[in-house]
């Protein structure tokens, strides 16, 4: 259940503090008329969740507890939805908007494991109490409290992404907390997905987890939902942040059953396929040091998206702190500097920007 995808402080309050702030990576400079990364929307405060419909992009702003409404070409935005919980994924369905709020860490931290549905009409309404669902039916089975103290061990419910299911239901959604993918009625009613399992290669070998009773392993956690040719759908899970121990699972988006798995990734936070099958994964922790980081350390070069063509054969584009990705009428949109607030401080320095082709390398 180990939660791991906000957390990692990284040290880059002090990198920050070394280095100062310079432009966010992604801005148009040096005469450039075509970026290879160029900025469709700043000022952000913590975008983790990117969606889109309508020709429109949606940004979950976890640090502003928000909802954005982004046009790709003109850059304009607006707020949709106000006063959420720690929003970190957001979809557009049909004429709704889907929405998951985290759930709490600690107690000084907002949330609540909810999948909220905003309706044409504006209202806003609690669809899921998942981490109710997790309470009942603990679809990792793992140890949820410590039998003498009656705490939770570990994260029991963080809502990371949101995806409308096509077909039957009415959306998936990636708990962290839950090591689950679950799938989700029009009416709110809950069910298990997918499990992905425990991590039990390299450095996840022998790596303990929350009581001695559960097995030995990295929690998968799942963190990125997208589809794919063929009806497909892609899971993409940190594997506690181990290095090279990230997965992309490949399901069958009916049924649940596994069809492929991409590996050698490091804690991907999000997944984006395009129409021909092309699979992007957001690396929102690449480069960064362990640690505190050295004199000098420029945190603009944290993370990374890789890029896994068809053939299996894979580039890498920069791209500051991402972590949502989508796929949007034949471009690749991510968000960037996206933990810019919560680890180095700074305001309203997250951005969404749309990540061509040329930047890729």
């Amino acid at each position: 259940m180990k939660r791991k995808t906000k957390s990692a402080a990284l040290g880059l309050v002090a990198a920050a503090a070394l280095v100062g702030v310079g432009a966010p990576a992604g801005a148009e400079g040096g005469g450039q008329a075509v970026p290879p990364v160029k900025v469709v929307a700043s000022g952000l405060e913590g975008p983790f969740g990117l969606g889109a419909g309508s020709n429109r992009l949606y940004v979950a702003e976890s640090g502003d507890g928000q909802i954005t409404k982004i046009n790709p070409v003109t850059g304009r935005t607006e707020v949709v939805a106000r006063g959420l919980p720690n929003p970190a994924g957001v979809d557009k369905v049909g004429r709704s908007l889907a929405i998951v709020t985290g759930g709490a860490e600690d107690p000084a931290t907002k949330g609540d494991a909810t999948l909220y549905v905003k309706g044409p009409d504006g209202r806003r309404r609690k669809l899921a109490n998942l981490e109710k669902y997790e309470l009942r039916h603990n679809p990792d089975g793992q140890t949820q409290f410590d039998p003498e103290t009656g705490e939770p061990l570990d994260a029991l419910s963080n809502p990371f992404a949101v995806l409308g299911r096509r077909g039957p239901g009415f959306v998936f959604v990636a708990d962290a907390g839950a090591n689950a993918v679950l799938s989700v009625t029009r009416s709110g009613k809950v069910s298990t997905f997918f499990v992905p399992p425990l991590v039990t290669s390299g450095a996840c070998k022998d790596a303990p987890n929350n009581h001695p009773d559960d097995p030995k392993g990295c929690d998968p956690v799942p963190t990125g939902l997208a589809y794919g040719p063929g009806n497909k759908l892609y899971v993409s899970t940190l594997s506690a942040e181990v290095e090279g121990q990230g997965r992309v699972y490949v399901l069958n988006g009916r049924t649940g059953k596994v069809l492929d798995v991409i590996k050698g990734f490091t804690a991907p936070t999000g997944v984006a396929v395009s129409r021909d099958g092309t699979v992007y994964v957001s690396e929102l922790l690449h480069n960064a040091p362990p640690g505190e980081p050295p004199p000098g350390f420029d945190p603009s070069t944290v993370g990374r998206i890789v890029r896994v063509a068809p053939n299996g054969s894979r580039t890498e584009a920069a791209v500051t702190m991402p972590v949502g990705l989508t796929w949007h009428d034949g471009h690749l949109y991510s968000t960037a500097w996206s933990v810019a607030g919560l680890f180095l401080g700074i305001p309203e320095a997250g951005q969404v920007v749309k990540v061509r082709q040329s930047a890729f390398h």
